[in-house]
């Protein structure tokens, strides 16, 4: 009779999950990964003979099952409950290809690194906050800190002391190239590790301080270094960085466009004269990375503000890209707003800058001074401009993935003053973001297809996602003082 039992058991869990894999709706999009899943693959006699295809078929029936979110929801509940850790487990580094254990590990060099330029005094930063917490290596390497309503998600940092050469020297080209005319400014963004790690987790990754002190040592005399790390350690203690998030919060980029603005010159505006807005309940990008449930138990107050009783436009430019995000096309210029709202417990609430990566933005401001600025950004830089419509009369925010005109015509053509460059110490260390940039100053401005990529564009909307965020236009409405423009659709 025992055996009757367990055996109807055991078929009936298997008749549930064939009914559930086999004929529900497959999952397009999981938003705890925040990444498209794989889709079913086009047929072709070719990729069938040589078995391509049957292997694709198999990885998207694996990547697409119904409920994929709930399901790995539970599998993390299930192993933070019986407290699994998984033996040797390593911790994978961000901008490194050397893995290091997280048990055991050998301590990294905590030197100082090369001297800033001469007048330049970075400050180097005294962890009081979490030093003593504890600290777990969860999946990718990510370092989670701390617990309950606190709890806070971490990326190791695998950078050489000597790295980031190539973001130093793409800012002194850009200088020489534009010439005396336009102010060329160097902005290394800091990610939260470098403040927020414990002592116990330090030698699951190293120090940012020594990388960002060898890109300013590095910059022509004419190049102005922005010292952001100094300013954002003056203020750790305050909501400067996301803890369910890889990005920085809008607090922190605050410190950061006021530090720029006093080095470049131009007023500023404190908090006083903007607007606060708050999304409650978002967990971000770092949950889906990290896979552990404390963040997704953890939510936090995503933070905005937008400036009050200045006037200014927005236009932008969409850029069309194909599944491997290759500029295919863009569409015509645009009105729009510069701030999406986004509704409490909307993961892509960062967003709420521009609604995304995958454009050229303009925005034209009251502010009458003859000072232009073109930002040059990862997502990192997104945060920035919002704040600086007090400071010029026109901010351009280019993307250093998708921008495809020639960057001195542009320069030109719209009268730049002040170019900055803005990214986050992963981008400036790593050689791929200054390459691209360096092509900006000679490409012509075409947008050319791979042929054998044409088969796969597909078109964007307004609200097109970046590969780490997905967008809805369901999903945003807009911040108090904007205007609702409706888009072209892209070309």
């Amino acid at each position: 009779m025992d055996k009757k039992i367990y055996i109807i058991a055991i078929v009936t869990v298997f008749v549930c999950f064939a009914a559930v894999f086999d004929t529900l709706p497959r999952s397009t999009y999981s938003e705890l990964e925040k990444r498209e899943l794989k889709a079913f693959p086009a047929f072709s006699p070719e990729k069938l003979a040589d078995g391509s295809f049957t292997a694709e078929v198999s990885s998207w029936f694996s990547d697409s099952e119904p409920y994929r979110d709930a399901f790995m929801t539970l599998s993390m509940a299930v192993k933070d409950a019986i407290a699994i850790t998984l033996p040797g487990e390593a911790v994978r580094f961000h901008a490194s290809d050397t893995p290091m254990e997280a048990a055991g590990a050998p301590a990294t060099p905590t030197g100082t690194g090369l001297d800033a330029p001469e007048g330049l005094a970075i400050e180097e930063y005294d962890n009081d906050i979490t030093a003593n917490e504890n600290a777990k290596i969860a999946n990718a390497g990510i370092i989670v800190v701390g617990e309950g309503d606190k709890v806070r998600a971490l990326m190791a940092f695998g950078g050489n002391p000597k790295g980031g050469g190539a973001y130093a020297r793409l800012a002194n080209a850009y200088k020489r190239a534009l010439g005396g005319g336009v102010n060329v400014y160097c902005m290394a963004i800091p990610i939260a590790t470098e403040f927020y790690c414990p002592d116990k987790a330090k030698s699951c990754t190293r120090p940012q301080l020594p990388v960002i002190r060898n890109i300013y040592s590095l910059l022509d005399s004419d190049v102005k270094p922005v010292d952001v790390y100094t300013t954002l350690g003056h203020h750790a203690a305050e909501d400067i960085y996301l803890r369910t998030d890889h990005h920085w919060a809008p607090l922190g980029a605050y410190y950061a466009a006021q530090k720029f603005a006093e080095v470049a010159g131009v007023p500023f505006h404190d908090l006083k004269s903007y607007t606060k807005h708050t999304v409650h309940r978002f967990v971000g990008s770092m949950y889906g990375y990290s896979k552990d449930i404390s963040l997704k138990n953890a939510p936090e107050d995503f933070v905005y503000y937008t400036p009050n009783s200045i006037a200014y436009t927005t236009t932008y430019i969409n850029y069309l890209i194909n599944e491997h995000y290759q500029v295919t096309g863009e569409s015509k210029p645009y009105k729009g707003p510069f701030f999406f709202h986004y509704r409490d417990g909307n993961g892509g609430a960062y967003c709420t800058f521009m609604g995304s990566d995958t454009k050229l933005t303009v925005v034209k401001t009251a502010t009458k001074n003859g000072r232009r600025l073109m930002v040059i950004k990862d997502s990192f830089g997104n945060a920035l401009p919002g704040y600086l419509f007090y400071s010029f009369e026109e901010i351009h925010v280019v993307d250093f993935r998708y921008f495809k005109k020639n960057i001195k015509a542009y320069v030109s053509d719209n009268k730049v003053t002040d170019v900055l460059f803005a990214c986050n110490i992963f981008n400036a260390y790593s050689g791929a973001m200054s390459r691209n940039c360096m092509k900006f100053l000679t490409q012509d401005g075409s947008i050319v297809v791979p042929p054998t990529q044409t088969d796969s564009l597909h078109k964007v909307d307004t609200l097109h996602r970046h590969a780490d965020v997905k967008q809805h236009a369901d999903s945003a409405t807009y911040a108090p003082g904007d205007t609702l423009h409706t888009a072209p659709a892209p070309l």
